[in-house]
């Protein structure tokens, strides 16, 4: 399989370089990155980083990890080409995720805000257990990230926290709390309160409490090395070559097996 890396400079595409040699099934033939990336022009694995888009070769898949401006554009020549794509990247708004989900009409897409095998198991325990639980169970939902990421709350604390409201029969725009300041009141048990901590090098945390009286049951997941998120990109990516069009998440891969 050859595959596109977006983004090739910086933390994330490093981690995909580094992990493909995991997988000999693929053959990396193209490292993009933004205008003006100090990676630029220099070599990666023995491959030259070329401006985003301008060195398309033969591929069957690009892999995305950078914002959601650079996907859209990199969406639209995926669309263009009949490539198919890889989307990890976080914080798009609802007009940008719809976009994406028309694009998945005429392209394979995996679109996950976590590419952890990890963290995609326990979002299927997660919606089972949402179901089984009283509605006494009250849900809050903590997550830690390194100092440099852009979107709080992260993706993936935003998917656990739809997961759960779905569950309730609820969507999370209704029920959703973002963090608590002043004199709130009591709180109301339909809520699910996200937090959202930032600092130093934390590669990804967390950890979704259900507290009633008496006990609380809590699932933390802790992500210790990128490389996790990229191999699971990469398992996503050959799994992907085998679709047809249409927009999956990682969860799809979880439930095949």
């Amino acid at each position: 399989m050859k595959a596109i890396i977006s983004g090739a400079g910086g933390r994330m595409g490093r981690a995909l370089m580094e992990s493909a040699k995991d997988f000999p099934e693929i053959e990396v033939v193209a490292l993009w990155e933004k205008t003006g990336h100090p990676a630029l022009g220099k070599k990666i694995g023995g491959i030259t980083v070329s401006p985003s888009g301008e060195n398309i070769p033969e591929a069957e898949v690009i892999v995305e990890f950078t914002s959601p401006r650079a996907s859209l554009e990199h969406l639209s020549i995926a669309r263009e080409k009949k490539i198919s794509m890889v989307i990890g990247t976080t914080g798009f708004s609802p007009a940008e995720r719809e976009e994406i989900r028309e694009a998945g009409k005429t392209i394979p897409i995996l679109f996950s805000s976590n590419m952890s095998f990890g963290m995609n198991l326990l979002f299927h325990i997660l919606e089972e257990i949402s179901k089984k639980l009283p509605p006494d169970y009250e849900a809050e939902i903590v997550e830690m990230h390194h100092r440099h990421k852009k979107d709080a709350p992260s993706g993936t604390a935003l998917t656990l926290g739809e997961i759960i409201a779905s569950a309730r029969g609820k969507n999370l725009s209704e029920v959703a709390v973002f963090g608590r300041e002043g004199k709130t009141g009591e709180r109301n048990r339909e809520e699910i309160g996200i937090h959202a901590l930032r600092g130093g090098s934390v590669v990804g945390e967390h950890r979704v409490i259900f507290a009633t009286e008496g006990e609380r049951l809590e699932f933390v997941h802790t992500a210790e090395s990128r490389l996790s998120f990229a191999r699971g990109a990469w398992r996503g990516a050959l799994w992907l070559t085998h679709q047809p069009p249409g927009l999956y998440s990682f969860r799809d891969i979880i439930l095949e097996k």
